[in-house]
């Protein structure tokens, strides 16, 4: 017996979990990318850039 397809409950079905998603990328892009960690990554990583600077310019200096 071959298989029916049913191309618009397919395309509903696509559309309907697209929509889903779509609509839930936002908040869980939000959270990602607006963590507390990041920003705090954000402070540590330019605090040893300027302290690798810092030291840079006094081996020179010598």
């Amino acid at each position: 017996m071959p298989h029916r397809a049913r191309p618009m409950t397919g395309l509903l079905l696509f559309t309907g979990v697209n929509l889903v998603l779509l609509n839930t990328i936002t908040p869980v892009y939000d959270f990602v990318c607006f963590h507390p960690y990041w920003e705090r990554r954000r402070e540590r990583r330019q605090k040893e850039r300027k302290a690798l600077q810092a030291n840079g310019s006094l081996q020179t200096a010598k």
